[in-house]
């Protein structure tokens, strides 16, 4: 996902000749083709993170359309007054691409796991946040992101994650895609997380309950009209991610559908992060496993609630 995504970028700086590429810091041989080629286009900045945000806003309102890459929670703590103040006031088109969101640096400890990042940057008038779940659908929504007229917070994974989405239909910023229907739970999940909200469903086929998955890959501005229409047809809505409970996507949809659902509200299990940093360090998989958020675990959970 992380290699497409950059990839992604130099294909589109060939057609447009107002992409430029912004990186700190981020390792020899990343993107050596379009250094080569376009060396008045490419810039890597260095350990300067906040420095590299103003950067890329003053060349947004200069006409560029500016892809910043760093990791996740040097884009989002430590450069967030400049992403606030510097790119979002003014409603610039700068894309934040995130390097490690969720739990993906979890070997580096709390310090390097983006726990909360969604909630920092869906905090923010005007930021659109976009987690793809595999490299196939970052290639499609990628081709989307130059014409996009705001901010935007673009969510990686490690890399090398399962493709799971080479079926589903064209992709859109802001409209979700669902991957399966079920008549009695519908997941919500986002990111890597729908991989495992897929599987999830699997296991839960075999206990004869069916069990919907709706890929919110657009956490704001959320698809308030596919969440009602889900919802309004189960018993249990869970919310899945790989981030803090606190202001994540289960925050996200709770607050579309006290605001939009009036008289539509089923259950709502939020499987989230605890409110608190990791307090293990070790794989991504080990992590999202201690904390219930792997398949056998979800699966577990959604069937408890329902049996209540």
């Amino acid at each position: 996902m992380r290699r497409t995504c950059v990839n992604m970028v130099y294909e589109l700086a060939k057609r447009d000749e107002r992409v430029v590429f912004i990186g700190s810091d981020l390792g020899a041989g990343l993107l050596d083709d379009m250094k080569a080629e376009m060396p008045d286009r490419f810039f890597m900045e260095g350990i300067c993170e906040q420095n590299m945000i103003g950067m890329a806003a003053g060349m947004a309102q200069e006409g560029y359309i500016p892809y910043v890459n760093t990791i996740a929670t040097f884009m989002t703590r430590r450069c967030f007054e400049q992403v606030a103040v510097d790119v979002c006031l003014q409603n610039l088109p700068v894309r934040l691409i995130a390097n490690g969101g969720g739990l993906v640096y979890a070997p580096l400890g709390p310090t390097h796991t983006a726990v909360d990042d969604i909630s920092l940057m869906r905090s923010l008038p005007g930021m659109t946040v976009v987690a793809p779940v595999d490299a196939e659908e970052m290639r499609r929504f990628m081709a989307q992101t130059v014409e996009h007229p705001h901010p935007m917070y673009i969510r990686l994974g490690k890399g090398g994650d399962p493709v799971v989405s080479a079926d589903a239909p064209a992709f859109e910023i802001g409209r979700a895609i669902a991957h399966r229907d079920g008549a009695d739970v519908l997941i919500v999940s986002t990111g890597v997380m729908t991989e495992r909200a897929l599987r999830t469903a699997d296991l839960l086929a075999k206990k004869g309950i069916g069990c919907g998955v709706l890929h919110m890959h657009t956490v704001k501005p959320i698809d308030t009209a596919q969440l009602i229409d889900g919802a309004g047809k189960v018993a249990l809505l869970v919310t899945l991610e790989e981030h803090n409970k606190v202001g994540g996507l289960g925050s996200a949809v709770c607050d579309a559908l006290d605001e939009h659902a009036a008289g539509v509200r089923p259950d709502v299990l939020r499987l989230a992060l605890p409110d608190a940093y990791p307090e293990d360090y070790g794989s991504q998989d080990s992590l999202l496993e201690h904390y219930g958020l792997q398949p056998p675990a979800v699966a577990a959970s959604i069937a408890a609630r329902l049996s209540r």
